[in-house]
């Protein structure tokens, strides 16, 4: 028998992404925060949910480059990794309504900020120490974590980091949590937010 709740959620949740399609008037949505803050997994629930399509930085630098991040910096040192990814940020920022996944160092660089500010929106997603640590250490490509203590790096990324992701149009604590439900509350933080500052058309 047809659950009515999940159909009527399934309307709610068309209704929202119709307006925030008609809202973001070919912006992209721009996910900021460190590794491990859930911005891929949390990204691409929002995609599917809103029916955009998403990128991943890393990816479309990888596939530009036919290298992987962790050569990059090994091969070319990271400010050559950082002027490329401001370079593949910026043919990302015009293709038009998307969610876009960064790198955790890519809006720390001011020119990928100003860009984002007049091109799309950011969304912070704010992790704690613990939260992070548990996710990153699953995998091994983490070249800023190749030393004898990770977790000490990682607390000064955010030391260094933090106050720059605040200025990010919007902000959401993400958590041990289903990524659905990050997700959604991303959506409806989102949908709030353009509803207070686009105008309304006539």
């Amino acid at each position: 028998m047809p659950n009515p709740n999940k159909k009527a959620d399934q309307t709610h949740l068309r209704s929202q992404a119709d307006e925030i399609k008609a809202l973001l008037n070919q912006r992209p949505v721009v996910l900021v925060g460190l590794m491990g803050a859930g911005k891929s997994t949390i990204g691409k629930k929002m995609a599917a949910m809103l029916d955009l399509p998403f990128f991943d930085l890393d990816t479309e630098i990888e596939n530009v480059s036919r290298m992987s991040v962790t050569e990059l910096f090994a091969s070319y040192g990271e400010p050559e990794f950082r002027d490329l990814e401001r370079r593949v940020m910026q043919r990302l920022l015009e293709g038009g309504s998307m969610i876009l996944a960064t790198g955790g160092g890519a809006f720390m660089n001011e020119q990928t900020r100003e860009n984002i500010a007049s091109a799309g929106i950011s969304v912070w997603l704010n992790a704690e120490l613990d939260v992070l640590m548990e996710r990153v250490l699953r995998r091994q490509d983490r070249p800023l974590l190749k030393n004898d203590d990770p977790r000490a790096v990682m607390q000064k990324l955010m030391t260094e980091r933090y106050p720059v992701y605040a200025t990010a149009d919007l902000s959401i604590i993400s958590r041990d949590e289903k990524r659905e439900v990050i997700a959604q509350e991303v959506i409806t933080l989102l949908l709030d937010h353009l509803r207070k500052t686009e105008p309304i058309q006539d």
